[in-house]
């Protein structure tokens, strides 16, 4: 099925689908997609736009764990300014973020990276990573 999809143009064959999804969610600041795993194929459900204040506790951590595999991928890290931006919070509201951050570390998403530094100019990781 994915060879005839490839040849018809519609599909590539080389997996890169996730990572598009991820990276126009994130671009575009929507919620995270819903992953649901059956048996036999993967569902994926994007949803359109929703602010911050209006995302549930999950879709938040699961933002914020899709940003740090994001910037992971991009060879950078996650940290509260590059989470602001995901979300178009302003810097003055910072102290959401790092909530969400310290919830997100607890929920064992992500991590600190190794040679962060303490305070403001944290550092964090997919848990994986």
């Amino acid at each position: 099925m994915a060879g005839f999809l490839r040849r018809v143009g519609i599909g590539e064959e080389r997996g890169t689908g996730f990572d598009k999804i991820v990276l126009e969610t994130e671009a575009h600041q929507l919620p995270p997609p819903d992953i649901v795993v059956y048996e036999n194929h993967t569902r994926l459900l994007i949803h359109a736009h929703k602010p911050f204040s209006k995302m549930s506790r999950a879709e938040r951590q699961r933002a914020c764990y899709l940003h740090a595999c994001v910037r992971w991928v991009l060879h950078d890290y996650m940290t509260n300014s590059s989470l602001r931006e995901r979300f178009a919070i302003d810097a003055k509201n910072s102290s959401m973020i790092s909530r969400l951050l310290n919830e997100t570390c607890k929920a064992g998403l992500i991590k600190e990276s190794d040679d962060s530094t303490k305070g403001k100019f944290r550092r964090f990781l997919p848990y994986w990573a």
